[in-house]
């Protein structure tokens, strides 16, 4: 099975041998490349609509892996029992929404050793929960497919300290190995902060506001980051 740059990156962060789950699994393609990588003697892919679980099936079916991909149907880590696997992969979906699958089943991310996370948008708000609730990012990496940037995290369990606002945005990993991608990812948020502001600053009343005040300091932030 051969993946797309995005999913072949989450891939490449999956430990091997692991046993995994792959939340929101589409056409089961990610599941499918796992196993016939060697990567994972077993996988459980599951997808809350029925369309994506009957794709999933028709995929396991015709690349022969019956009996090595378990296909489900239901909403996010509810789908698991307590040790079933020990990895969970969540690509494709926002940050926040992430955050409320893995909260909604806290016996079951308790019970994980790694998760493979590429969300599109929240990048920020999803590291805050995972330092918050001691996990934290043991390898990120910075891609591009369809002229725009993603970002694939590797979470382990391991409480550390909650990086600041500005690092979490960017990524503390991405931060410290200074991956390739890195000033364009910084550009990008930059760009967005800047947009923001000068959107403020038509009105007297939000330029006074905290929130104003907060996005200016985020921009000052960003363009230190910028300086290596």
């Amino acid at each position: 099975m051969k993946l797309d740059a995005r999913l072949a990156a989450v891939a490449a962060f999956v430990p091997q041998g692991s046993r995994v789950a792959d939340i929101g699994t589409d056409h089961g393609y990610l599941a499918a490349a796992l196993v016939e990588e060697g990567r994972a003697p077993f996988v459980i892919a599951s997808d809350l609509p029925a369309g994506p679980c009957e794709a999933a099936r028709r995929t396991v079916r015709e690349e022969g892996l019956t009996g090595k991909i378990e296909v489900r149907q239901g909403d996010g880590l509810t789908v698991l029992q307590p040790g079933e696997v020990d990895t969970v992969c969540i690509a494709g979906m926002g940050g926040v929404l992430m955050t409320e699958i893995l909260a909604a089943a806290p016996e079951v991310w308790r019970s994980l050793t790694a998760l493979v996370l590429q969300p599109m948008t929240g990048e920020e708000e999803l590291r805050r929960s995972l330092y918050a609730h001691a996990w934290h990012g043991a390898d990120e990496k910075l891609g591009v497919a369809d002229d725009r940037l993603y970002t694939v995290i590797r979470a382990a369990r391991g409480r550390r300290k909650m990086p600041a606002d500005v690092t979490l945005a960017i990524g503390p990993v991405l931060l410290t190995r200074r991956d390739e991608y890195l000033r364009q990812h910084i550009e990008s948020q930059l760009f967005l902060a800047r947009r923001a502001a000068a959107g403020m600053e038509k009105s007297e009343r939000a330029k006074k506001s905290a929130k104003y005040q907060a996005v200016c300091q985020r921009i000052k932030e960003l363009e230190e980051k910028l300086v290596w």
